[in-house]
Protein backbone atom coordinates (compact mmCIF):
# COMPACT_ATOMS: atom_id res chain seq x y z
CA UNK A 1 0.00 0.00 0.00
CA UNK A 2 1.26 3.04 -0.83
CA UNK A 3 1.90 6.03 2.21
CA UNK A 4 -0.23 9.40 0.89
CA UNK A 5 -0.79 11.66 3.78
CA UNK A 6 1.70 14.19 5.11
CA UNK A 7 0.84 15.25 8.56
CA UNK A 8 1.37 19.14 9.26
CA UNK A 9 1.18 19.35 13.25
CA UNK A 10 1.59 23.30 14.19
CA UNK A 11 0.67 22.46 18.35
CA UNK A 12 3.02 22.09 20.93
CA UNK A 13 2.79 18.74 22.68
CA UNK A 14 4.07 14.96 23.01
CA UNK A 15 4.21 12.49 20.00
CA UNK A 16 3.62 8.47 21.16
CA UNK A 17 2.97 5.38 20.22
CA UNK A 18 0.00 3.87 21.32
CA UNK A 19 -0.58 0.52 20.16
CA UNK A 20 -0.23 0.74 16.17
CA UNK A 21 -0.78 4.71 15.96
CA UNK A 22 1.18 7.88 16.39
CA UNK A 23 -0.64 9.78 18.98
CA UNK A 24 0.08 13.74 19.18
CA UNK A 25 -1.68 14.95 22.61
CA UNK A 26 -1.40 18.84 23.07
CA UNK A 27 -1.21 20.23 26.28
CA UNK A 28 -4.61 21.14 26.90
CA UNK A 29 -5.42 17.28 26.09
CA UNK A 30 -6.51 16.97 22.22
CA UNK A 31 -5.88 14.07 20.70
CA UNK A 32 -4.70 13.74 16.94
CA UNK A 33 -3.92 9.68 16.15
CA UNK A 34 -2.26 9.34 12.56
CA UNK A 35 -2.45 5.95 10.75
CA UNK A 36 1.02 4.87 10.22
CA UNK A 37 0.59 2.57 7.72
CA UNK A 38 -1.08 5.52 5.39
CA UNK A 39 1.76 8.38 6.59
CA UNK A 40 4.61 9.17 4.55
CA UNK A 41 6.05 11.93 6.41
CA UNK A 42 5.39 14.32 9.53
CA UNK A 43 6.12 18.11 9.83
CA UNK A 44 6.85 19.27 13.41
CA UNK A 45 6.55 23.20 13.50
CA UNK A 46 5.88 23.05 17.67
CA UNK A 47 7.41 22.08 20.60
CA UNK A 48 7.30 18.65 20.93
CA UNK A 49 8.49 16.23 23.52
CA UNK A 50 8.97 12.15 22.00
CA UNK A 51 10.53 9.00 23.13
CA UNK A 52 12.57 6.33 21.94
CA UNK A 53 9.64 4.14 21.55
CA UNK A 54 7.79 6.06 19.49
CA UNK A 55 10.81 7.07 17.40
CA UNK A 56 11.56 3.17 17.27
CA UNK A 57 8.42 2.96 15.26
CA UNK A 58 8.63 5.42 13.21
CA UNK A 59 12.01 3.87 12.10
CA UNK A 60 10.26 0.66 11.72
CA UNK A 61 7.31 2.25 9.37
CA UNK A 62 9.77 4.14 7.49
CA UNK A 63 8.49 7.50 8.23
CA UNK A 64 10.77 10.37 7.98
CA UNK A 65 9.76 13.33 10.72
CA UNK A 66 10.93 16.93 9.81
CA UNK A 67 11.26 19.45 12.51
CA UNK A 68 10.56 22.94 12.18
CA UNK A 69 11.45 25.90 14.92
CA UNK A 70 9.01 28.81 16.18
CA UNK A 71 10.14 31.04 13.12
CA UNK A 72 9.34 28.11 10.64
CA UNK A 73 13.00 27.67 9.94
CA UNK A 74 13.90 23.74 9.53
CA UNK A 75 16.09 22.38 12.62
CA UNK A 76 16.31 19.11 10.94
CA UNK A 77 15.33 15.08 9.75
CA UNK A 78 14.96 11.98 12.14
CA UNK A 79 15.44 9.75 9.05
CA UNK A 80 14.43 6.31 10.04
CA UNK A 81 17.21 3.47 9.14
CA UNK A 82 17.61 2.68 5.69
CA UNK A 83 16.32 -0.75 4.94
CA UNK A 84 16.04 -0.77 0.44
CA UNK A 85 19.69 -0.81 0.37
CA UNK A 86 21.98 -1.31 -2.77
CA UNK A 87 25.75 -1.57 -2.50
CA UNK A 88 25.84 -1.59 -6.09
CA UNK A 89 24.00 1.73 -6.27
CA UNK A 90 25.85 3.30 -3.28
CA UNK A 91 29.52 2.29 -4.91
CA UNK A 92 27.70 4.06 -8.47
CA UNK A 93 26.34 7.20 -6.29
CA UNK A 94 30.19 7.76 -4.67
CA UNK A 95 31.98 7.08 -7.91
CA UNK A 96 29.97 9.73 -9.90
CA UNK A 97 30.33 11.91 -7.37
CA UNK A 98 34.02 12.10 -6.84
CA UNK A 99 34.98 11.46 -10.47
CA UNK A 100 34.92 15.22 -11.89
CA UNK A 101 34.07 14.32 -15.50
CA UNK A 102 31.07 12.07 -14.53
CA UNK A 103 29.99 14.60 -11.68
CA UNK A 104 29.90 17.98 -13.96
CA UNK A 105 27.88 16.02 -15.99
CA UNK A 106 25.20 15.76 -13.55
CA UNK A 107 25.52 19.06 -12.02
CA UNK A 108 24.58 20.52 -15.55
CA UNK A 109 22.05 19.28 -16.12
CA UNK A 110 20.37 20.33 -12.79
CA UNK A 111 21.24 23.70 -13.32
CA UNK A 112 19.80 23.60 -17.09
CA UNK A 113 16.89 21.80 -15.61
CA UNK A 114 16.46 24.56 -13.34
CA UNK A 115 17.01 27.28 -15.43
CA UNK A 116 14.59 26.01 -18.20
CA UNK A 117 11.76 25.79 -15.78
CA UNK A 118 12.60 29.64 -14.32
CA UNK A 119 12.27 30.48 -18.07
CA UNK A 120 8.93 28.36 -18.65
CA UNK A 121 7.80 30.63 -15.72
CA UNK A 122 8.88 34.16 -17.24
CA UNK A 123 7.27 32.88 -20.44
CA UNK A 124 4.07 32.35 -19.01
CA UNK A 125 3.81 36.22 -17.79
CA UNK A 126 5.31 37.16 -21.03
CA UNK A 127 2.32 36.04 -22.81
CA UNK A 128 0.18 37.69 -20.25
CA UNK A 129 1.75 40.59 -20.90
CA UNK A 130 4.54 41.15 -18.45
CA UNK A 131 6.91 42.92 -19.97
CA UNK A 132 9.87 40.59 -19.03
CA UNK A 133 11.36 39.88 -22.49
CA UNK A 134 14.78 41.52 -21.54
CA UNK A 135 14.95 39.21 -18.09
CA UNK A 136 14.14 36.37 -20.83
CA UNK A 137 16.90 36.63 -23.19
CA UNK A 138 19.57 37.98 -20.31
CA UNK A 139 18.86 34.10 -19.22
CA UNK A 140 19.14 32.40 -22.62
CA UNK A 141 22.61 33.64 -23.26
CA UNK A 142 23.97 33.05 -19.96
CA UNK A 143 22.60 29.33 -19.88
CA UNK A 144 23.90 28.64 -23.30
CA UNK A 145 27.61 28.72 -20.90
CA UNK A 146 26.02 25.89 -19.10
CA UNK A 147 27.55 22.85 -21.27
CA UNK A 148 31.06 25.04 -21.67
CA UNK A 149 31.77 24.52 -17.66
CA UNK A 150 34.01 22.65 -16.62
CA UNK A 151 33.92 23.10 -12.70
CA UNK A 152 31.31 23.30 -10.26
CA UNK A 153 32.48 25.82 -8.73
CA UNK A 154 32.01 27.72 -11.87
CA UNK A 155 28.81 26.28 -12.77
CA UNK A 156 27.51 27.29 -9.26
CA UNK A 157 28.48 30.86 -10.36
CA UNK A 158 26.30 30.71 -13.70
CA UNK A 159 23.18 29.64 -11.52
CA UNK A 160 23.72 32.63 -9.22
CA UNK A 161 23.67 34.96 -12.35
CA UNK A 162 20.61 33.13 -13.97
CA UNK A 163 18.93 33.81 -10.52
CA UNK A 164 19.55 37.30 -10.18
CA UNK A 165 18.31 37.63 -13.16
CA UNK A 166 15.03 35.70 -12.54
CA UNK A 167 14.44 37.39 -9.45
CA UNK A 168 14.58 40.77 -11.20
CA UNK A 169 11.55 40.21 -13.26
CA UNK A 170 9.65 39.23 -9.98
CA UNK A 171 8.45 42.64 -9.24
CA UNK A 172 6.80 43.36 -12.76
CA UNK A 173 4.87 39.67 -12.08
CA UNK A 174 2.96 40.93 -9.12
CA UNK A 175 0.14 42.75 -9.54
CA UNK A 176 0.50 45.24 -7.11
CA UNK A 177 3.55 46.81 -5.66
CA UNK A 178 5.70 44.51 -3.62
CA UNK A 179 9.23 44.97 -2.74
CA UNK A 180 11.51 42.70 -3.72
CA UNK A 181 15.13 44.21 -5.20
CA UNK A 182 17.24 40.88 -4.47
CA UNK A 183 17.70 37.66 -2.62
CA UNK A 184 18.39 37.65 0.90
CA UNK A 185 18.78 34.83 3.19
CA UNK A 186 19.68 34.82 6.81
CA UNK A 187 17.58 36.58 7.36
CA UNK A 188 15.43 37.36 5.10
CA UNK A 189 14.27 41.18 5.02
CA UNK A 190 10.65 40.89 3.45
CA UNK A 191 7.65 39.00 2.88
CA UNK A 192 9.12 37.73 -0.91
CA UNK A 193 12.54 36.47 0.87
CA UNK A 194 10.58 35.08 3.97
CA UNK A 195 8.19 33.23 1.29
CA UNK A 196 11.25 31.63 -0.44
CA UNK A 197 13.05 30.68 2.55
CA UNK A 198 10.41 28.76 3.95
CA UNK A 199 8.46 27.28 0.88
CA UNK A 200 12.41 26.08 0.35
CA UNK A 201 13.27 24.34 2.93
CA UNK A 202 9.48 22.62 2.56
CA UNK A 203 10.50 21.58 -0.86
CA UNK A 204 13.84 19.99 0.50
CA UNK A 205 12.04 18.23 3.10
CA UNK A 206 9.54 16.73 0.59
CA UNK A 207 12.12 15.68 -2.14
CA UNK A 208 14.38 13.85 1.33
CA UNK A 209 11.15 12.01 2.27
CA UNK A 210 10.91 10.62 -1.69
CA UNK A 211 14.79 10.13 -1.77
CA UNK A 212 14.29 7.74 1.39
CA UNK A 213 11.16 5.70 -0.85
CA UNK A 214 14.36 5.11 -3.86
CA UNK A 215 18.01 3.24 -2.80
CA UNK A 216 19.52 7.06 -3.44
CA UNK A 217 21.71 8.09 -0.15
CA UNK A 218 20.71 11.00 0.44
CA UNK A 219 24.01 12.31 1.46
CA UNK A 220 25.64 12.21 -1.98
CA UNK A 221 24.89 15.08 -4.22
CA UNK A 222 26.96 16.26 -7.58
CA UNK A 223 25.46 19.94 -7.79
CA UNK A 224 25.82 21.25 -4.15
CA UNK A 225 28.98 19.91 -1.67
CA UNK A 226 28.58 16.41 -0.12
CA UNK A 227 29.75 18.94 3.32
CA UNK A 228 27.50 21.47 2.96
CA UNK A 229 24.61 19.95 4.33
CA UNK A 230 24.12 16.73 6.34
CA UNK A 231 21.44 15.80 3.13
CA UNK A 232 22.60 17.09 0.48
CA UNK A 233 21.23 15.15 -2.95
CA UNK A 234 17.50 16.70 -1.56
CA UNK A 235 19.28 20.31 -2.24
CA UNK A 236 20.21 18.53 -5.77
CA UNK A 237 16.31 17.26 -6.68
CA UNK A 238 14.84 20.33 -5.72
CA UNK A 239 16.46 22.97 -7.42
CA UNK A 240 15.00 21.30 -10.39
CA UNK A 241 11.03 21.60 -8.75
CA UNK A 242 11.70 25.11 -7.09
CA UNK A 243 10.74 27.12 -10.06
CA UNK A 244 7.48 24.48 -10.09
CA UNK A 245 6.26 24.47 -6.37
CA UNK A 246 7.58 27.34 -4.66
CA UNK A 247 8.33 30.51 -7.41
CA UNK A 248 4.43 29.59 -9.13
CA UNK A 249 3.14 29.17 -5.46
CA UNK A 250 4.41 32.27 -4.52
CA UNK A 251 3.21 34.56 -7.36
CA UNK A 252 -0.51 32.50 -6.30
CA UNK A 253 -0.24 33.88 -2.91
CA UNK A 254 0.60 36.96 -3.77
CA UNK A 255 -1.17 37.84 -6.28
CA UNK A 256 -4.36 36.15 -5.10
CA UNK A 257 -4.18 38.09 -2.02
CA UNK A 258 -4.00 34.91 0.20
CA UNK A 259 -0.97 36.17 2.03
CA UNK A 260 -0.74 39.44 2.93
CA UNK A 261 1.94 41.91 5.19
CA UNK A 262 -0.57 41.10 7.74
CA UNK A 263 0.59 37.60 7.98
CA UNK A 264 4.02 38.65 8.88
CA UNK A 265 6.01 40.29 11.93
CA UNK A 266 9.40 41.71 12.17
CA UNK A 267 11.80 40.77 14.67
CA UNK A 268 15.57 40.10 15.48
CA UNK A 269 15.09 37.42 13.54
CA UNK A 270 14.38 39.25 10.56
CA UNK A 271 11.29 38.76 8.88
CA UNK A 272 8.76 35.76 9.14
CA UNK A 273 5.38 34.10 8.89
CA UNK A 274 3.08 34.44 12.13
CA UNK A 275 1.65 30.83 12.96
CA UNK A 276 -1.27 31.90 11.36
CA UNK A 277 0.51 33.03 7.83
CA UNK A 278 2.42 29.34 7.92
CA UNK A 279 -0.74 27.46 8.12
CA UNK A 280 -2.09 29.56 5.40
CA UNK A 281 0.90 28.48 3.04
CA UNK A 282 1.40 24.81 4.39
CA UNK A 283 -1.92 24.33 3.52
CA UNK A 284 -1.30 25.83 -0.11
CA UNK A 285 2.22 23.79 -0.44
CA UNK A 286 0.22 20.88 0.27
CA UNK A 287 -2.87 21.38 -2.34
CA UNK A 288 0.24 21.85 -4.52
CA UNK A 289 2.54 18.65 -3.90
CA UNK A 290 -0.96 16.69 -4.40
CA UNK A 291 -2.04 18.71 -7.77
CA UNK A 292 -1.40 16.30 -10.85
CA UNK A 293 -0.93 16.78 -14.15
CA UNK A 294 -0.92 14.28 -17.19
CA UNK A 295 2.56 12.79 -17.67
CA UNK A 296 3.60 12.26 -21.47
CA UNK A 297 5.42 9.47 -21.02
CA UNK A 298 3.51 7.23 -18.77
CA UNK A 299 0.34 8.51 -19.92
CA UNK A 300 -1.43 8.74 -16.81
CA UNK A 301 -2.07 11.56 -14.06
CA UNK A 302 0.68 11.81 -11.63
CA UNK A 303 0.93 14.61 -8.76
CA UNK A 304 3.89 17.42 -8.52
CA UNK A 305 5.01 15.02 -5.31
CA UNK A 306 5.40 12.07 -7.58
CA UNK A 307 7.20 13.91 -9.82
CA UNK A 308 10.40 14.05 -7.59
CA UNK A 309 10.37 10.43 -7.04
CA UNK A 310 10.28 9.88 -10.68
CA UNK A 311 13.07 11.98 -11.17
CA UNK A 312 15.16 9.87 -7.94
CA UNK A 313 14.98 7.05 -10.23
CA UNK A 314 15.60 8.60 -12.91
CA UNK A 315 18.56 9.51 -11.18
CA UNK A 316 19.00 5.45 -10.72
CA UNK A 317 18.56 4.41 -14.03
CA UNK A 318 21.84 7.10 -15.16
CA UNK A 319 24.02 6.13 -12.35
CA UNK A 320 23.33 2.46 -13.08
CA UNK A 321 24.02 3.06 -17.23
CA UNK A 322 20.56 2.19 -18.02
CA UNK A 323 19.41 5.76 -19.21
CA UNK A 324 21.20 8.98 -19.87
CA UNK A 325 19.57 11.16 -17.14
CA UNK A 326 17.47 13.96 -18.20
CA UNK A 327 16.29 16.67 -15.77
CA UNK A 328 12.64 17.62 -15.26
CA UNK A 329 11.32 20.26 -17.70
CA UNK A 330 7.67 22.04 -17.29
CA UNK A 331 6.30 21.46 -20.44
CA UNK A 332 3.05 22.64 -19.51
Amino acid sequence: MEKIESYYLYSSGTLSRKDNVIRMETADGRKKDLKTEMTRDIYLFGEVTTNTKCLNYLSEMKIPVHFFNYYGYYTGTFYPREKNVSGKLLVQQVCHSMDEEKRIILARKFVDGATANCLRNLQYYRRRGKEIEKQIADIEAVRKRIPRTNEVEELMGLEGNIHQIYYSAWETIFNDEVEFKMRVRRPPDNIVNTLISYLNMLTYSACLSEIYVSQLNSTISYLHSNSERRFSLSLDIAEIFKPLIVDRLIFSLINKKIITEKDFENGSNGNYLKQTGQQKVLRQFDERLNKTIRHRELKRNVSYRKLMRLECYKLIKHLMDDKEYEPFKIWW
